[in-house]
């Protein structure tokens, strides 16, 4: 080896927003005579890591995309037609190219500030419509995270909706021929909450049971039976018990849908919809149900409303069941859900329309009728003759075997059962060669003559669906690339400008971190393929979970949860069966600082925990009085505390070791909430502080980006005595050896992008810990701009905020009459996004700005604000009116400014440029202020008719 001294590429100079000459001007700034001093006065020193981190060197952008194809290569792709929910599909490379590799898509955030996100939300409502009238029912939402949670936030909709002289009813019957990992995630859910569930044969299903009050049924079935659903469902509505469908959507474009035999609800997944398999996730699950529920249920709806001008708008509807408002009294716990796959997946509906739609599942048909006929011909037997992409075949456990044997000759899965019986599922990418050869490993030929449909004919389809003419409109690849670019260009994301939302670290997704994501090697892998074939996988998920490890200190982790919510919720369940393991099932009270973020309350409540609040003091720390004083008293039963650290106020607390140290004296488990662990990462660690187990949001501080409120994932970490229960799978095996059933569909959750975790590291190396440097670093340089000019909430011991701070803009209701939520809307004209806006005070916005950002984006941030600050003292000196103020106004479109008609008391140039640098790089929010109140009253949830627009 030489001992050149050569230029080396390095990612992390890429990753971190400021320079080293940057940071030369921000110290003086901040007052700190260097980073080390600053982090020294933020992070209190009894946390402090004494050793730097243990992980591989960096490696360089080039090097890691080379690497990572060998790592790819390990993956075998056969073809798959195992079926259980998940399907080959084609993602038509005008929606691959132009929203899933599209950071104009994938980089946006929720879209709670409706006036800069009128694209994606017009997507959701194609998606919702697209639901809604493929399942016959009258109310879908946004999308949950997959099929079995679905399923199980159905039951739990049931369970709190218990009719008539179901009211004390607690068992709710599940068919057993739903796919395996549905069952699973019911039983996971059900338990805690004191749902007896009962898994059985359809047609065991007794309604008069005056202890049923729910039930679920398959249409068609895991092994593709399908079955005449309505005498069910009557039977039940004539005894108060509510039904819900798991149904598979491209089969309800030749079946009759759920919803006019009379469904309560209907679920399922829209993966097949143009969304990669990857090895599991992410999909976006569907729930639609019926207007009665329109309360109740789980997950985001986005609906119609007016803009301040009287133009249509869109925006999420009726967000009072948001956990982050209703806390422990949330009815579902679904804070991420896969938007960017639902917006993919209503993507496709729209390209393909009901004709093309209803082409491929009759093409699929078609093909599996042949299959069935050629096995018949072989001398099997098909179970069912009436069938839609799936046939299960009766074979013997020898015959099994050799046909097994044959097929994997051949690179081919099939699905096996117990018994010995095969099951075999076509998917988009089916061809005659794939039935043909597939029936060679039966024996078989393919027949020479097309097959007759094996649909039952009472149950074909008569009625229309996606009528609306979005889905006829954009049949061309130029029309429909046009239509995407229409809606990305009135969305505001990170491709725009810095999006400065506490708690939810909106960080740079690196290009060479997304372009794995959609190789094939990852993307069209099967979740239940032998785990020989999906050895590239299982590298990742190892070299992962001990880079994660590492850097929280913990002995073992859990890659399953597919979202932060279902970590929280995964951990719980997992400190719940250590309890459980030591004969402890009375320790049930889970204590709760009032600054939580609202998903811990809500998840206690799902893993049956009683939620008791511990406060706060003056400067946002845990009142440590308080927290003994519960502790003790409620110390016989006490199973947990749940933590975020830093705390949701941005502030590292410095008992943060007695608090813990508490909670043990007690018997209970420590569970830290791992939203901030951006602030964390090479500084101190959950176990550092005494944490049993916590979960890491990789969607935040791992770089998976947010797109537009999903996908996420939220891994837990956990002690070594909580390691043996960490969740398993019903169909895989993994999770520990007294593993807690299934969090997740997929048992690795949604695996194709922790391909990008894994980069974010690998490309890091040991720098991980200067991101955390810079993290700190911009949010007192913010803190340090901004504190004149408005009140910074709460700080640490040295007057440090942590990675995010809180500003207080309650005074300004009394001196101007300006309100938090005008502030939000007058950034937009700023061409900036809000930070979170009233949470977790009311009235407040908590600023956080991530290393990713430069100096100079920092510095057109702060002008900004201060400029606002300015608009403000404007209106309390009586220069501009209370009323009509930029403020109130905004934000202001485009035709507003250019509106012949123009009555305010101030310019127009002040409206729309109100700072030069705003001329140069204009974000034009394309509707007015929306009115919500209106929204909810005349709640519309599917595509408005066109004269809508006009």
């Amino acid at each position: 080896m030489s001992s050149y001294s050569l230029y080396r590429e390095s990612f992390d100079a890429r990753h971190n927003g400021p320079t080293s000459e940057d940071i030369a001007k921000m110290l003086p700034i901040v007052g700190a005579t260097s980073l080390d001093e600053l982090i020294d006065q933020t992070v209190p020193a009894g946390i402090r890591l004494a050793n730097e981190l243990n992980l591989p060197d960096a490696k360089t952008e080039a090097e890691f995309l080379r690497d990572f194809k060998q790592l790819a290569s390990k993956n075998q792709i056969w073809r798959s037609f195992i079926g259980m929910g998940y399907h080959d599909t084609i993602t038509p490379n005008v929606i691959l190219r132009n929203i899933m590799e599209n950071p104009g898509w994938y980089t946006a955030y929720t879209p709670y500030q409706a006036e800069i996100a009128q694209g994606r939300l017009e997507m959701l409502i194609n998606f919702q419509t697209m639901i809604m009238e493929l399942t016959g029912m009258e109310l879908a939402n946004a999308s949950l995270l997959d099929e079995g949670t679905a399923a199980a936030e159905a039951m739990s909709m049931f369970y709190a909706m218990r009719k008539g002289g179901r009211k004390n009813a607690n068992v709710f019957f599940a068919a057993d021929d739903c796919n395996p990992q549905t069952l699973d995630l019911l039983r996971s859910r059900a338990v805690p909450v004191g749902i007896e569930l009962k898994i059985a044969s359809p047609d065991a299903f007794n309604p008069a049971d005056e202890h049923v009050f729910g039930a679920l049924f398959a249409y068609p079935a895991s092994d593709g039976r399908i079955r005449d659903l309505k005498p069910f469902i009557d039977a039940a509505h004539e005894n108060d018990v509510q039904v819900a469908v798991v149904a598979d959507l491209l089969s309800l474009t030749l079946l009759t849908p759920p919803g006019e035999m009379g469904a309560d609800a209907v679920v399922g997944s829209a993966q097949r919809f143009g969304v990669p398999m990857g090895y599991g996730g992410p999909h976006a699950a569907f729930f639609a149900t019926r207007d009665a529920y329109k309360r109740q249920i789980p997950g985001r709806i986005i609906g119609a409303t007016i803009d301040r001008q009287g133009g249509a708008a869109y925006r999420m509807a009726l967000q009072t069941r948001e956990q982050h408002i209703r806390r422990e009294k949330a009815t579902s716990n679904i804070c991420t859900a896969q938007v960017l796959l639902s917006v993919m997946a209503g993507a496709y509906g729209v390209y393909h329309g009901p004709y093309r739609l209803k082409g491929i599942a009759k093409r699929i048909h078609i093909l599996t009728a042949a299959l069935a006929e050629g096995v018949r011909g072989a001398g099997f037997e098909v179970r069912y003759d009436q069938f839609f992409d799936t046939v299960r075949i009766a074979a013997g456990t020898d015959k099994a075997m050799a046909v097994r044997s044959k097929a994997e000759a051949a690179n081919i899965n099939l699905r096996h059962f117990e018994n010995g019986d095969i099951g075999v599922t076509f998917g988009e990418t089916v061809s005659e060669d794939d039935v043909a050869n597939v029936l060679a490993c039966f024996g078989g030929d393919l027949p020479s003559d097309e097959p007759k449909a094996a649909l039952p004919q009472n149950l074909l389809r008569t009625s229309s669906y996606m009528t609306h003419p979005v889905f006829h409109s954009y049949r061309s690849e130029h029309a429909m690339l046009r239509y995407l670019k229409k809606l990305e260009n009135k969305d505001l994301s990170l491709v725009h400008s810095m999006i400065s939302l506490g708690s939810c670290t909106m960080k740079l997704n690196a290009t060479a971190e997304m372009i794995p994501v959609t190789w094939p090697e990852f993307g069209n892998i099967h979740p239940f393929v032998p785990s020989a074939q999906a050895m590239g996988y299982q590298q990742l998920f190892s070299d992962l979970e001990k880079w994660l490890c590492e850097i929280t200190g913990f002995a073992a982790m859990s890659l399953q949860p597919n979202s932060g919510a279902q970590g929280e919720y995964a951990g719980l369940m997992t400190i719940r069966a250590y309890h459980e393991s030591r004969g402890d099932h009375h320790r049930n009270v889970s204590l709760i600082p009032s600054s939580a973020h609202g998903t811990n309350p809500a998840s206690a409540v799902m893993a049956g925990m009683q939620v008791v609040i511990v406060a706060c003091d003056e400067r946002g720390n845990i009142d440590l009085a308080d927290l003994k004083e519960k502790a003790e008293k409620h110390s016989e039963n006490l199973s947990c505390l749940m933590v975020t650290y830093p705390s949701t106020h941005g502030v590292f607390e410095e008992a943060i070791n007695e608090i813990c140290d508490t909670i043990h004296q007690h018997g209970g488990q420590v569970y830290m909430d791992g939203a901030n662990m951006n602030a964390q990462v090479g500084l101190t660690n959950p176990a550092r502080i005494g944490a049993d187990v916590c979960h890491l949001n990789l969607h935040k501080t791992f770089c998976i980006p947010h797109g537009g409120g999903g996908p996420g994932m939220g891994p837990i970490g956990v002690a070594a005595h909580l390691a043996p229960f960490l969740p398993g799978h019903v169909v895989v095996d993994n999770g520990g050896n007294k593993k807690v059933s299934a969090i997740s569909a997929a048992p690795w959750g949604s695996a194709s992008i922790l391909t990008i975790s894994y980069a974010y590291i690998a490309m890091m190396g040991k720098e991980v810990t200067m991101a955390t440097k810079l993290a700190i670093l911009n949010a007192n340089y913010i803190k340090s701009r901004l504190e004149s000019a408005f009140p910074v909430l709460y700080t640490g011991a040295n007057g440090r905020c942590a990675h995010e701070l809180i500003i207080d803009l309650r005074p300004f209701k009394q001196s101007a009459e300006v309100e938090v939520v005008d502030v939000a809307k007058r950034l937009m004209d700023y061409g900036f996004h809000a930070p979170t806006v009233s949470f977790p005070v009311a009235g407040t916005m908590m600023i956080e700005p991530t290393e990713s950002e430069t100096l100079d984006e920092l510095d057109r941030f702060c002008d900004a604000m201060l400029a606002i600050r300015e608009e403000i003292a404007e209106i309390e000196s009586g220069a501009a009116d209370r009323k009509d103020n930029v403020l109130k106004n905004a934000p202001h479109t485009a035709s507003v400014v250019i509106s012949d008609a123009w009555d305010h008391s101030y310019s127009r140039e002040k409206a729309a440029y109100p700072r030069e640098w705003v001329r140069e790089n204009k974000f034009w929010p394309t509707v007015g202020r929306v009115d919500d109140a209106y929204g909810d009253r005349n709640l519309v949830c599917s595509c408005l008719p066109i004269e809508a627009y006009q």
